[in-house]
């Protein structure tokens, strides 16, 4: 079968809950507390228990930049996977690191029970024109075959619809995905973007270059006026301007403003949920109203 095809590699309960739904499964992703662990985990646990109605698949942890707070990502994970019980990917980035440093998580990983990890690059640390990659890895499909071949892993890989930042072409970022998917990834999970005809044309020519794996989209809702500085200045995302001007309008309503971005993010998820891709990824920003709100309204 087809979907057998796409879908062969995937961790066991993530195929599962793939085949059991007509509508797309829901993944989550949050970010550690960088102080007073104990207590801003407890409440990141709260947020993601709301969630919980909406049967997320997984949740995916990130850490910062180079690595930093990296025990706490995992140690975040780990308590939403024994107290939450909702399988759990964690982030795990290269830049920087040696094959002995991957095998020390991997093992972390083994011991730990879990199926499934986003295996990325990594961003290179900021005002180090100077930075010089290690041998052992230079890109994130070095880690993917590293880590494919060292332990029997889902792994998620990343995928930019509006393109790298360091690519020259659409095309050529869709070349390093290619390699990302024949190293061993399982499925993709893109970057936020706000124009969903970047997703479609990105899934289009990926599966044209042979990309068989689930492309999951990437969506944050938008709560707050910064938040569209932000998301441009980080990772260079278009935002419509017709939203754009709509929230500059009410940026003295902050209500307002939260209620625009909650609607947006609906439209684009019950468009995405009428194309029928698999599955839908938010990125929480560590907060269950906004994506609350929008699954009310889509599933």
């Amino acid at each position: 079968m087809y979907l057998d095809k796409i879908y062969q590699n995937l961790n066991e309960q993530i195929v599962a809950g793939l085949y059991i739904s007509q509508k797309p499964v829901i993944s989550l992703e949050v970010f550690p507390p960088k102080a007073d662990f104990e207590t801003n985990s407890k409440k990141i646990i709260d947020e993601l228990a709301i969630l919980k109605q909406f049967q997320p698949t997984f949740v995916s942890v990130t850490y910062g930049a180079g690595g930093s707070n990296q025990a706490n990502s995992f140690d975040l994970a780990l308590k939403i996977k024994n107290e939450l019980d909702i399988d759990v990917m964690p982030h795990f980035t290269c830049i920087g690191a040696s094959k002995e440093n991957v095998r020390e998580y991997l093992q972390l990983i083994k011991n730990n029970n879990i199926n499934s990890i986003l295996a990325l690059r990594g961003d290179i640390p900021q005002n180090c024109p100077d930075f010089e990659f290690n041998e052992d890895f230079r890109y994130a499909c070095d880690l993917v075959e590293f880590i494919k071949a060292e332990i029997d892993l889902s792994i998620g890989v990343a995928g930019y619809p509006e393109t790298h930042r360091e690519c020259t072409s659409l095309d050529e970022d869709i070349e390093n995905l290619k390699k990302k998917v024949d190293a061993g990834a399982s499925a993709v999970i893109t970057q936020v973007f706000f124009n969903n005809d970047y997703y479609f044309k990105f899934v289009e020519k990926a599966q044209k270059a042979g990309v068989e794996i689930p492309i999951i989209p990437g969506i944050l809702p938008i709560t707050n006026i910064s938040q569209i500085e932000r998301m441009s200045a980080m990772c260079g995302t278009n935002i419509p301007e017709s939203l754009v001007n709509r929230m500059t309008e009410h940026q003295n309503n902050p209500e307002a403003v939260k209620d625009l971005g909650i609607e947006f993010a609906i439209y684009q998820c019950q468009q995405l949920s009428d194309a029928k891709v698999s599955g839908i990824h938010f990125y929480t920003l560590n907060k269950a109203f906004a994506v609350k709100e929008v699954l009310e309204n889509v599933l």
